[in-house]
């Protein structure tokens, strides 16, 4: 019997955020009715991962990750105005220099309609990153990878017409300027000072400074220095990358922020004393490629020192972040230290960082990373009395108590952050609201920095918004961002209700169509529960899956659930229009299992696994998320794939892999590539593959997590109807494919 879910009761048992990091989680589901409360399949249930905690490295609790205790948003310190140089900033949300206009077939349409939208959204001071490229002689050479500057000035406009400020962060990762050349620097190799001569010194520092007068002129409210990481002004803060023996060498503090000194004191000489200058640096450094050998890297309390040289000089603000030596990218988003289950403090080179000693013990990392600088921050922030805000895995929504009380406890002054704002524009609007089942969760899951597509390809991209990247580009989505009304409303069936079903039955219904969701479970959401499940609540699925419901329910979508939708059911519903997101199906495994080796399934996953020695089919990302649930089981656990070993944890976004799959090598699997299993024994395993000869390893039991196949036969029976198939079961790959997929099909009804 189906059951038909009111609009008032749609949400009722929808899962909240996941409170503990525990791997197994009973996921709600929308309330239902009647006889249908009792026929409804049940959700998937998941073994926990045993492990003692005295024996975890760095355990994690994630109690903080709710929001039923929120306090009432707008009447918190994070909606209050600050003073910024001569501005005054509405609130304390902070856009940071990051995450966009990075792919160069980005039209400048694109580029302000993303910027304006942030404004509209809430946050009354955003930052542009440095994107208007300078090499090799800036100012006079201002590029967008090869396009002009000529849309500044009107991107700088439709910011200020929505009432925000926009500033605009100078940066220089190492590579060249100013017509010097670092030794070997690459586009994202460390620069060290001495490489520079005196005079190309003074040239530089003079190039910031007219950077920064001829960006006022187009209208920008003020600038940011970056001086972390990479960046040249990073160089002369570090004892590590400063050899130098004149005045701006590391003998002390004075000569060390004597680099940005200067520059502060020519911006504010050109641009007048109420131009704010912030500067970003790295308030504690970590040596994460040879773990612990950090004797020249700076110290919180060497920061301390720079921060009060700073102010002295004139800078009205600090950009606070981490400052890892080998992995630019944790330096604003640390979160990758928790990615993947079980191993936390993951550094991205096969090495776990032990966080009650390494960063001095300072950072705050028990919750997946959230507000994990919050602590530095603060030690700083107590040697200014200028603002110092915070970067990183920095989300209110996620966790609205914590940020509140550390905003109203003064660890911070403000927080920047991109990614929430990537996910959802609209995130500080609703936040003030208290509409934290509205906002669409970031996940984490880094597919918008420096990602490639299956080819290859770079591709950046929003798991959880499709419109990021895609809004006008003339092949996918020419019409932008906003979802456009139907020109002939049509009667729209969807079928399956995982990511790219409930994405497509939303996006449809804004358009005016009268859609109904059929799902053939007693619950909503797909594999997404599966993913929460054995990732843990790191990626933020679960909220993922509430926010797809409840735009269904604020959408008008009619959901029936407990309702196998065949072509006879589909012919006698008789829609104008059928998407299929019924899922991929799982390949057919030839082996059944014997007397010594047990034989599964993904989907059986969650009833425990047999044994010590696992054998894994496959490597995509659901056999890599697989793996590292084992692991932290303490299970040994062999990969077998017909894949490449290169595309191991394929699916997942390149920074994700980066600091993952190190750690499952490093755990002591071992990934025989280019396999096929021939046989499964009585306590083992044997295939073939790229050595020649057949291998035999020990096996209690063997999971199959092969590839998923495309499962399109519905859409072939149902000849005359206008069908189109979305997600895993056209295109089997994971979860920001599908919900594009479901948007773009939508989009086209």
């Amino acid at each position: 019997m189906s059951s038909t879910i009111s609009r008032r009761s749609f949400l009722k048992g929808a899962v909240a955020g996941a409170a503990g990091l525990a791997a197994a989680q009973t996921l709600g589901a929308p309330a239902l009715k009647g006889a249908a409360a009792a026929e409804a399949a049940p959700q998937p249930q998941f073994a926990s991962a045993q492990q003692a905690s005295s024996t975890l490295l760095n355990p994690q609790s994630c109690a903080i990750f709710r929001y039923d205790d929120a306090p009432v948003m707008k009447e918190t310190k994070l909606f209050t105005p600050w003073q910024f140089g001569g501005l005054t900033i509405g609130n304390r949300l902070v856009k940071s220099a990051a995450g966009s206009a990075y792919l160069p077939t980005e039209t400048p349409e694109n580029i302000i309609n993303e910027y304006t939208n942030w404004a509209k959204g809430g946050v009354k001071l955003i930052w542009i990153e440095d994107f208007l490229n300078t090499l090799p002689d800036f100012p006079a050479a201002y590029k967008i990878y090869g396009r002009d500057n000529s849309y500044l000035k009107e991107l700088v406009d439709a910011i200020h017409a929505q009432g925000s400020y926009c500033g605009y962060q100078l940066s220089l990762m190492g590579a060249s300027f100013s017509g010097f050349q670092s030794k070997g620097a690459g586009d994202f190799e460390c620069a060290h000072a001495d490489d520079m001569t005196y005079e190309e010194l003074i040239n530089l520092e003079k190039n910031f400074i007219d950077a920064a007068k001829w960006l006022k002129e187009q209208g920008v409210d003020a600038v940011e220095i970056n001086a972390a990481g990479n960046n040249i002004g990073q160089a002369f803060l570090s004892r590590n990358r400063n050899a130098r023996t004149d005045e701006y060498g590391p003998q002390s503090f004075e000569n060390r922020t004597r680099f940005l000194s200067d520059i502060i004191r020519g911006i504010k000489e050109v641009n007048g004393q109420d131009f704010p200058v912030q500067i970003l640096i790295n308030a504690i450094e970590e040596n994460d490629e040879n773990i612990g050998q950090n004797t020249q890297l700076t110290t919180v309390e060497e920061n301390m020192q720079i921060a009060k040289m700073l102010e002295d000089h004139g800078v009205d603000a600090l950009h606070l972040r981490c400052g890892p030596f080998g992995k630019h990218v944790a330096e604003f988003a640390q979160d990758l230290y928790f990615t993947g289950y079980g191993i936390a403090g993951t550094t991205g080179f096969g090495t776990q960082f032990d966080f009650s000693r390494h960063f001095q013990g300072k950072l705050n990392y028990e919750n997946s990373g959230a507000g994990i600088l919050l602590n530095v921050v603060r030690e700083i922030k107590s040697a200014v009395s200028i603002p110092c805000g915070c970067v990183g895995f920095v989300d209110p929504a996620r966790a609205p108590k914590y940020f509140v009380d550390a905003m109203e406890n003064g660890d911070a002054d403000f927080f920047l952050l991109t990614r929430p704002l990537i996910a959802d524009p609209d995130y500080v609007n609703k936040l003030m609201e208290n509409r934290f089942d509205e906002i669409r969760p970031c996940n984490r899951c880094m597919h918008c920095h420096f990602d490639y597509d299956e080819e290859g390809n770079f591709y950046e991209h929003c798991r959880v918004n499709a419109t990021h990247m895609r809004a006008y580009h003339p092949d996918v989505m020419p019409e932008g961002r906003a979802v456009p009304p139907a020109e002939t409303v049509k009667k729209v069936l969807v079928i399956g209700a995982g990511p790219a079903g409930m994405e497509a039955a939303t996006v449809a219904a804004q358009r005016g169509h009268k859609v109904t969701l059929v799902e053939k479970n007693g619950y909503l959401g797909g594999l997404l529960l599966f993913a929460n499940a054995i990732k843990g609540p790191h990626e933020n699925l679960a909220n993922l899956n509430t926010y797809l419901q409840k735009q269904l329910q604020l959408n008008g979508v009619e959901v029936v659930t407990g309702q196998t939708a065949d072509a006879e059911y589909v012919k006698a519903a008789a829609p104008d229009a059928v998407i299929l997101a019924v899922g991929g199906l799982r390949p057919q495994l030839e082996f059944a299992s014997t007397a010594g080796t047990r034989v599964m399934t993904m989907d059986e996953l969650g009833q425990g696994v047999d044994g010590s020695e696992i054998v894994v089919l496959g490597s995509n990302a659901q056999a890599v998320d697989a793996v590292q649930y084992l692991q932290a089981q303490g299970k040994h656990v062999t990969i077998v794939t017909e894949d490449s070993a290169d595309n191991l944890g394929k699916g997942q976004s390149s920074w994700v892999r980066t600091f993952t799959n190190p750690m499952i090598y490093a755990r002591g699997t071992r990934v025989w590539q280019h396999a096929k299993l021939l046989s499964v024994n009585d306590g083992s395993v044997t295939f073939s593959g790229e050595t020649g000869v057949d291998m035999t390893v020990k096996a209690d039991t063997v999971i199959d997590a092969r590839d998923m196949l495309p499962n399109t036969a519905l859409a072939d029976a149902l000849d005359g109807i206008q069908t189109v198939a979305v997600g895993d079961c056209n295109k089997p790959f994971n979860i920001a494919e599908a919900i594009a997929a479901g948007n773009i099909a939508a989009r086209n009804i």
